[in-house]
């Protein structure tokens, strides 16, 4: 799948240090500058060290926030690995020219579906948007058949969204190459109409879930994840997935690639390889992230919709336009 730009603002992170099995000497280590989920980072490190005896040291934040860190360093960033949840932020790095190329052995493990042509990052795994709805209130027949259809008036004071999170700009920023900036923009001003923000996916979910709106727009492993544990947040939650490549439909890229002014290029370079092998893939499969694997014949949880059934839309993240996102975004008064 070929896929706001804010201040630094004093951004600080939190450093965990992941230390298992043999550590090798420190200069031997890598700092990541993290902002996917901090639980699965932590057992990719875990493991990564376990079975290399190469530190880790983690230092996690918000995809913007590190992206646009990581641009104001430039090559004196302590970084020599960046992990993302949406794919936009890598674009921003590798815009900057900050990213070395990934190598080739590890580009092999991935399909040409989930990294870009230029071969600066890798996708590491992957998220399918969903229309997470209250069973109690909806029907099959009552749900949108596209993204697009929570325009129109019918729809208004029913749906919600979290539009200041990344996710969410991800997938308007889909939007925005299926349909165009017009299309784009009529949708972002009708849904200023007839949505209700909440502030992250899981407390869209929640209000789902309660009953406070009918259905979101989310991604679809805070259902899963929350159904692993007490199913308190999502008892009442179905989920729809708009398939026939609607931009309803979009699976986003979380990403991953080696800063050029890494001091440590070839223990980064293991560790992208790591994690797309069959050792980071399997964490997928088996951990509590419920994200999807995207190595070449690496199996996803299995109570996930499978890849192949989802019916994506084809979208380039090399030009998914993050700051041409919060710029409509902003104008339809959302941001």
């Amino acid at each position: 799948m070929k896929y706001a730009l804010s201040t630094l603002a004093g951004a600080t992170a939190l450093a965990i240090s992941l230390v298992a099995g043999p550590a090798k000497a420190e200069e031997d280590g890598i700092i990541v500058y993290n902002a996917q989920h901090e639980s699965l980072t932590k057992a990719w490190a875990e493991g990564f060290t376990k079975e290399t005896g190469i530190k880790v040291t983690v230092r996690n934040g918000g995809d913007s926030d590190f992206s646009n860190q990581i641009v104001a360093e430039g090559t004196a960033s302590p970084a020599d690995v960046f992990l993302t949840e949406n794919s936009p932020a890598m674009v921003l790095v590798e815009t900057a020219g900050l990213f070395a190329p990934v190598d080739a052995d590890t580009l092999a493990q991935v399909p040409q579906d989930y990294q870009p042509a230029s071969g600066k990052w890798v996708g590491v795994a992957a998220r399918s948007t969903v229309f997470a709805y209250n069973k109690t209130k909806l029907t099959a027949d009552q749900l949108p058949k596209s993204m697009l259809d929570l325009a129109d008036p019918s729809w208004k004071g029913r749906w919600a969204a979290s539009p200041s999170g990344a996710d969410f700009q991800a997938i308007v920023s889909a939007l925005l190459q299926i349909k165009g900036e017009a299309a784009t923009a009529d949708w972002l001003k009708a849904m200023k109409t007839n949505f209700t923000a909440y502030k992250g996916n899981s407390t869209v979910m929640k209000a789902v879930n309660a009953g406070e709106i009918e259905g979101g727009v989310i991604y679809h492993y805070y259902y899963f994840g929350d159904q692993a544990k007490t199913g308190e947040n999502s008892g009442n939650v179905e989920l729809h997935y708009f398939k026939n490549q609607d931009p309803g439909a979009f699976v986003s890229i979380s990403g991953g690639g080696v800063l050029a002014s890494s001091k440590h290029p070839k223990e980064a370079q293991a560790f992208l390889k790591w994690l797309t092998g069959k050792g980071g893939q399997d964490v997928l499969k088996t951990g509590d992230s419920f994200e999807y694997a995207v190595g070449k014949g690496a199996d996803s949880n299995p109570k996930l919709v499978p890849l192949a059934d989802l019916q994506a839309p084809k979208v380039d993240a090399t030009t998914l336009n993050s700051k041409k996102v919060t710029d409509l975004m902003t104008a339809a008064g959302l941001l």
